[in-house]
């Protein structure tokens, strides 16, 4: 179904369960800005606004937020810059807004460590809910067991994870891929079973798998040139294979 350009916040009952949580809302639309924050505040957030790049990381530094909605192009300093620099900081949630069929500006947004992007014109209603899914996921799950394969650690109710008793540095959704690989090992799955199992969408743009895939390589593999951890398997998608025993160039 086409989704309506910024709809008038008229029921806003999509947010449930926030435990007022904080969101900063990035855009230099005031009409987007409001309309998404008004959403939010009725979904029971603590929503802080910023118009442009500066002003949203003074806001940040002053509040440090739970999640940030985030537009990709900004005057002066993009998007982009600006999660780079709150990656500098700390780590944050950050759903990106994009233009419709900008796939290489998402994708860059991706590889800067955006967790979820939502497409302009987009239904204020469904970015609530994308903000639900992605802030429900940072919650740390009592009673999970710590996994462990290779020399990697995750430890799901902390949200930690380690190489070779190192910390590393993930995103939440690097984090989530790496815990459901370390829970299927030897199994292969395609990219839309794995948008399915970790981001919990049935359909999307399956370069987000491939990118998130790139980056988590990064972070975990000795040389991700040539991966011996997640494996390509051609024609498929990808296998963990905790042994390593054939390694695969990157795809």
């Amino acid at each position: 179904m086409e989704q309506q350009p910024y709809e008038s916040a008229a029921d806003a009952s999509a947010g449930r369960g926030t435990g007022g949580a904080r969101v900063l809302v990035v855009d230099d639309d005031p009409t987007v800005a409001e309309v998404v924050s008004g959403y939010l505040d009725r979904a029971g957030y603590l929503v802080d606004r910023a118009g442009d790049g500066p002003t949203a990381l003074a806001s940040a530094a002053a509040h440090w937020p739970d999640l940030v909605v985030l537009d990709l192009m900004l005057p002066g300093m993009d998007g982009l810059e600006v999660c780079r620099r709150m990656r500098g900081r700390g780590p944050v949630p950050v759903i990106m807004l994009t233009a419709r069929g900008d796939e290489d500006d998402r994708i860059m947004g991706l590889e800067v460590g955006a967790d979820d992007y939502v497409t302009k014109p987009f239904s204020p209603r469904e970015l609530v809910l994308r903000v639900e899914s992605v802030l429900r996921r940072t919650r740390p799950l009592a009673g999970a067991r710590s996994l462990g394969a290779a020399g990697l650690t995750v430890d799901p109710a902390a949200r930690r994870a380690a190489k070779n008793g190192v910390e590393l540095a993930l995103t939440l959704r690097e984090f989530d891929l790496l815990a459901f690989f370390l829970s299927h090992p030897g199994r292969a799955y395609s990219r839309e079973d794995l948008m399915r199992e970790v981001w919990g969408w049935d359909f999307g743009d399956l370069s987000t798998v491939t990118v998130h895939v790139r980056r988590l390589r990064n972070k975990v593999e000795d040389d991700p040139a040539r991966p011996r951890l997640i494996q390509t398997v051609w024609g498929v998608g990808y296998r963990f294979d905790p042994v390593g025993s054939s390694g695969q160039d990157e795809a």
